[in-house]
């Protein structure tokens, strides 16, 4: 029998397992932890702790432990329970009463065992063969349902063969034992239900998220694979930089909540997309809009072509009947030159209208010239310029495909993130999700968007989302206008960046040290990009 004394220090320790238990947000860990803490507080050399499936008939081995044979099963042991699962309903549909777990899932009550070997109650031959196998003696039971706040059954605890303190010897389960294997079940059945409420609605929440991801996707087939390819590069700098233990950086952890909140903002760090024009975001050429707009400069050339050879015809024809052929030879020699001048400035305009990294002077005077220079006459017989005002500014973007109005919608996207992120009532643990998700373009300098913040005014996460969202851009093989960098191409620009204060110096070091940039690679870039990168 327990002590005063013995009872106080155990009823502490329930005290104290429930309030850890509250803490722990994993699930596996938190199953553990409850089977593990029944062990202790019953003085269990063995212990099996079952979920309920969702089918309500069938108890799922989660955990398994003995002490006394080293056998740890399930949980964050790494080794799979072998053993099948219990239903609770035999091939007729009758209770399964003659097995422990299944009845104290059945009935809602607990069982205790003095001794297996002499129970007539229930079926311990699979126990009888176990003990066979290992040599075991298998004798008190305890077996506690676990029921949620509506009175549901959870899973079961069951402990076997209780020790006493001082000789370890097998003894039968106490009331006492009982009833502190009772109110832990209690106490672990509200844990786990909060723990399992909780991911359910993480788990909802994410999906939201994915939802406006996927109308992002359906919009833009470019930006989709951007708004999953990005957390996963902030994720796997940001744990380089946790483990980081000299430098600048050292002092930067993440417990699990962090991650959690990091993750997040990484997801929603685009969602502002949704209402950028699409035809803004999937701009591939200069002249896109609904449509790529060469194709009417190759009609109004091909117009040019048609009535340089007409006037051409035009001046031969004005020479019969009298026949000079060196005069049509020439007009017709002057005719091929202007169809040919048209077809070179058509091929220059196409080349133009692609974009690129950089557009020389001359080739902007070129476009301008074309523009204004050459005339042409449209449906309504109004000779006018052969480039509207509006072609020749998308024509003569120096680099990409987009004008300072555009660049400037594309740019409005963030501040469209924020402003959504910051609707939301954050809980306090999401609390830095607009935050984070809000700096990726701010640079060092202050120099970036929205808010040009500095260095300093910025969190670690935002720096490290800012250098993810940069590095994926560079490499990605999914946008319109360009084609996915080779990694040493891209590392190469980054390391520009960081010379001019454009990223973190601190966070890019770590990203080279640590090889994120080749796990990154070798996860999502074409075997092609990958190439060998100097340091």
């Amino acid at each position: 029998m327990d002590s005063v004394d013995g009872l106080l220090k155990r009823l502490e320790q329930l005290n104290d397992i429930g309030a850890s238990l509250s803490k722990e947000r994993d699930i596996t860990r938190l199953l553990e932890r409850i089977l593990l803490a029944a062990k202790t507080i019953t003085n269990a050399d063995g212990g099996t702790l079952y979920r309920m499936m969702e089918d309500g008939q069938t108890l799922r081995f989660e955990i398994l432990r003995t002490d006394s044979l080293d056998i740890a099963m399930g949980g964050t042991s790494g080794s799979p329970i072998s053993f099948p699962n219990l239903p609770l309903c035999d091939e007729t549909g009758a209770p399964n009463d003659s097995l422990v777990a299944a009845y104290a899932a059945i009935h809602v009550e607990t069982v205790n065992i003095a001794d297996a070997y002499t129970e007539p109650n229930f079926d311990f031959s699979g126990t009888r063969h176990f003990d066979e196998r290992t040599g075991y003696r298998s004798k008190s039971f305890l077996a506690v349902p676990m029921k949620n706040h509506e009175g549901e059954v959870i899973g079961v605890l069951q402990l076997i063969n209780a020790q006493a303190p001082d000789s370890q010897d097998v003894v039968s389960f106490s009331m006492a034992d009982q009833s502190l294997a009772e109110s832990l079940a209690s106490q672990a059945a509200i844990a786990l239900s909060n723990r399992l409420l909780m991911t359910q609605l993480e788990e909802l929440f994410e999906s939201f998220i994915n939802l406006i991801n996927l109308a992002i996707d359906e919009k833009s087939h470019y930006t989709g694979g951007h708004c999953q390819r990005v957390p996963t590069l902030t994720m796997l700098l940001a744990e380089a930089v946790a483990e980081t233990t000299e430098g600048p950086l050292a002092s930067f952890t993440m417990d699990d909540r962090d991650r959690y909140e990091l993750k997040i903002a990484g997801l929603l760090h685009d969602c502002g997309k949704i209402t950028t024009p699409v035809h803004v975001v999937d701009k591939a050429t200069k002249l896109q809009t609904l449509f790529d707009r060469v194709h009417l400069i190759d009609t109004r050339t091909e117009v040019l072509k048609r009535d340089a050879e007409l006037h051409a015809l035009r001046q031969q024809l004005a020479l019969r009947p009298c026949v000079n052929p060196q005069a049509e030879a020439e007009l017709f020699a002057a005719g091929q030159a202007a169809i040919e001048s048209l077809d070179a400035d058509r091929e220059f305009v196409r080349a133009a209208n692609i974009g690129g990294e950089a557009m020389s002077e001359s080739a902007l005077e070129r476009v301008r010239q074309i523009g204004s220079q050459r005339l042409w006459r449209n449906v309504d017989g109004v000779e006018t310029e052969f480039l509207t005002a509006n072609e020749i500014e998308n024509l003569t973007i120096r680099a990409g495909t987009l004008t300072l109005s555009e660049r400037d919608t594309i740019n409005h996207h963030i501040v469209a993130t924020i402003k959504m992120l910051e609707q939301l009532p954050w809980p306090k643990h999401l609390k830095n999700v607009p935050e984070y998700a809000g700096g990726h373009h701010e640079r060092m300098d202050g120099k970036g968007y929205p808010k040009g913040l500095t260095r300093d005014q910025m969190s670690v996460q935002a720096r490290v989302m800012g250098i993810a969202d940069i590095f994926e851009a560079l490499t990605a093989s999914d946008r319109p206008y360009k084609p996915g960098m080779k990694l040493s191409q891209a590392v190469g620009i980054m390391k520009n960046f960081k010379a001019i204060g454009h990223i973190d110096p601190d966070l890019f070091d770590i990203f080279l040290k640590k090889g994120i940039y080749q796990r990154y690679a070798e996860q999502f870039l074409d075997p092609g990009q990958i190439d060998e990168v100097s340091l």
